[in-house]
């Protein structure tokens, strides 16, 4: 990409918003090259303003406040004094600021949420209309886009369309649904002089032919995050790279590596929510299971976790053994725990109760209470 601009000796780049460029960190990349990016996606441009990074791979600023986006745009446009009070006012000064760079923009980089082998055409899904703008006003159009967008027909790409609007946004339609035929041809005045393309691999095709391979079918609608309730209470910084929420924990370990990422998987509570909602029907439970089995079996796991579940496995597989260890551990924490009701420490859980109290359980295990009451009803 550095190279094709150099080559037209550009120098303002025009961005879409693209999950891809930010899989290669290709801004940064661009801008230690001498060029000047501007990503025009309203929400990336937000981020890219803050120099933060997208936590949600649908809305990339829906961890901003409007308080902090107005503190952000007094801050960084030089516009003088001027009341922002209303978000209609904050959009209009981003549509103000960013049309100059639209005008200005010597290469235009977006990404396509499909590929189709039957006509060569690119397709683009937006609400903004800032990708149409990225790819016909610039002299050169970059596509960046990974393997897993080529589909055979102009068909699946309908399909996909239908899936991934509802998913993403709730909509029945995108404002913009843009079909890209290349650059443009004799008699047009419309369009880029050339257009060029760049698939992405990134460890891919290791992928499809592994026991993950399902993955691949994800469309980025982003409803796996919307529903899962640990992206909700952590929010998409804390995945720690370009891909959040259930989809990022398993596609995360898949893309990069498991030892590096071994916490994704088990920041789960394999409620399911995301397997109901996935359009493309992927299970990310049983991946995430599978994942966390993985870990384990490579010995990425800490020994006294390994242990620790071997041990519950032996308990598990003897019930009067169960009953009678877990009876003298829940007495054991009760007598700990009664006086003030909580457990400032646990044994064998310091990080844990580092920054948490452990509530004090009952003298007696559930079981023994069930027991209890059915011989009293009796």
């Amino acid at each position: 990409v550095l190279d094709l601009c150099q080559r037209h000796e550009a120098q303002r780049v025009i961005k879409g918003k693209s999950m891809v460029t930010e899989e290669t960190g290709l801004n940064d990349f661009l801008e230690r090259g001498g060029l000047t990016v501007t990503e025009t996606d309203l929400g990336e441009y937000i981020i890219q303003q803050a120099g933060e990074t997208p936590s949600h791979i649908v809305g990339p600023a829906l961890h901003k406040s409007p308080d902090e986006i107005r503190e952000l745009f007094l801050d960084k446009h030089a516009l003088g004094d001027r009341d922002l009070s209303a978000t209609e006012d904050m959009v209009a000064e981003a549509r103000t600021v960013l049309r100059d760079r639209f005008l200005g923009g010597q290469v235009g980089i977006i990404g396509a949420n499909a590929l189709i082998a039957e006509n060569g055409y690119s397709m683009l899904v937006t609400n903004e209309g800032n990708g149409d703008l990225c790819a016909n006003l610039p002299s050169v159009l970059i596509v960046c886009t990974t393997i897993d967008r080529v589909l055979p027909r102009m068909e699946d790409a309908g399909a996909l369309l239908r899936l991934l609007v509802r998913s993403a946004t709730g909509q029945p339609q995108t404002c913009y649904t843009s079909f890209y035929s290349g650059p443009r041809r004799e008699g047009e005045t419309d369009g880029p002089l050339e257009t060029h393309f760049v698939l992405l691999d990134n460890g891919r095709t290791d992928i499809l032919a592994g026991e993950y391979r399902e993955m691949l079918e994800c469309m980025r609608c982003g409803a796996c995050l919307t529903h899962c309730p640990i992206y909700a209470a952590v929010g998409g910084h804390a995945y720690g790279w370009v891909y959040q929420g259930p989809m990022g924990s398993v596609l995360t370990p898949l893309l990069t590596s498991l030892e590096a990422s071994a916490a994704l998987p088990n920041a789960c509570t394999t409620c399911g929510r995301c397997a109901e909602v996935c359009p493309a029907d992927i299970p990310l439970p049983d991946m995430l299971r599978d994942l966390r089995n993985e870990e384990n079996l490579t010995g990425l796991t800490a020994t006294r976790w390994r242990l620790g579940l071997k041990l519950h496995s032996l308990l598990a597989r003897l019930p009067s053994l169960y009953r009678f260890a877990t009876g003298i551990g829940i007495g054991l924490l009760h007598l700990m725990g009664k006086r003030r009701g909580y457990i400032a420490r646990v044994p064998g859980a310091a990080g844990w109760s580092r920054q948490r109290d452990f509530p004090a359980p009952q003298a007696s295990t559930f079981m023994r209470q069930y027991r209890a009451g059915r011989h009293g009803d009796e």
